[in-house]
């Protein structure tokens, strides 16, 4: 039997699942990051071994990683030509890198549909589809993008933390934990900020909404900074009563209870998530190429 492989792949970690030709999963793995633009070498070997681990949990022989056709949603992939070069380093049979946005809105409102997804996890993506025509927005990483991001809101942290210790702005009980953790060493925090990636960041983000829900103020400012860049990207994408939008990635239900009311009352919950969107996709391409 042929098998197909759907991979949903960001900042933090990478998803894979093993389907029959008509779309039924047989088994599932994950593993770490898997950003291409970020470590593009990292990234494979973070996909490669998601996918045996689903080989392994669907009871197949490790030899079907070779016969597998693959569709990859991940992030990075909009920007450059890193998914080509992907494409070209891995062990699959056939495989179709496509951004992490795009499989997140085929499994948010299925093929064709009319819809909009934003991904609000370690990056940010926007995705929204009309009448056919579908319009991207962001996805530019961690550099110089994913506004309201979890890397973003950790290295805010972080940036808070120092200005706490210079007395450049009062401390607060975050701003004392994150000193805390690097034992209340400042220069730990820079020499950690120069090799630190998305993800490392974005561990610091839950500590923020930690102490946020306990009225700290330097978290509360720093997503109420937050909650305006992502409305911000929400309207600039235009969407609209007419257009369902879906909130995927690790801060979705962060959002969903704190973006303001006209935002709110457009989410509607996913079909499937991204991963299933990844695997309806892989069933539909690879289905027509045969």
């Amino acid at each position: 039997m042929d098998f197909l492989l759907g991979v949903d792949g960001g900042g933090t970690g990478c998803r894979a699942a093993i389907a029959t030709a008509s779309g039924e999963i047989v088994g599932r793995g994950k593993s770490g990051p898997a950003n291409i633009r970020t470590d593009l070498t990292g990234a494979r070997d973070n996909i490669v071994a998601a996918a045996r681990q689903a080989a392994a949990a669907a009871g197949l022989d490790p030899g079907v990683i070779d016969r597998l056709r693959a569709i990859l949603g991940l992030a990075g992939a909009n920007v450059g030509d890193y998914g080509r070069q992907l494409e070209n380093i891995l062990p699959f049979a056939k495989s179709r890198v496509v951004s992490d946005a795009l499989i997140a809105l085929e499994g948010a409102v299925g093929d064709g549909g009319d819809g909009a997804i934003a991904i609000v996890g370690t990056g940010t993506a926007y995705l929204i589809r009309r009448g056919g025509v579908e319009h991207p927005l962001g996805g530019w990483g961690f550099q110089v993008g994913d506004q309201g991001a979890g890397s973003r809101v950790g290295r805010e942290a972080l940036e808070e933390a120092l200005l706490a210790y210079d007395r450049v702005r009062p401390a607060s009980p975050l701003s004392d934990a994150i000193l805390a953790s690097f034992g209340n060493d400042p220069n730990a925090i820079v020499e950690f900020s120069l090799g630190a990636k998305p993800g490392d960041f974005g561990n610091f983000a839950p500590k923020v909404l930690e102490y946020a829900a306990k009225g700290d103020v330097i978290a509360g400012e720093i997503l109420a900074r937050a909650v305006a860049a992502i409305e911000a990207s929400l309207s600039a994408l235009g969407v609209d009563q007419d257009t369902p939008l879906s909130l995927l990635g690790g801060l979705s239900q962060f959002y969903a209870e704190n973006l303001s009311e006209p935002f709110r009352t457009l989410i509607r919950r996913p079909r499937t998530d991204a991963l299933g969107g990844a695997v309806s996709m892989a069933v539909r391409t690879f289905g027509i190429m045969e």
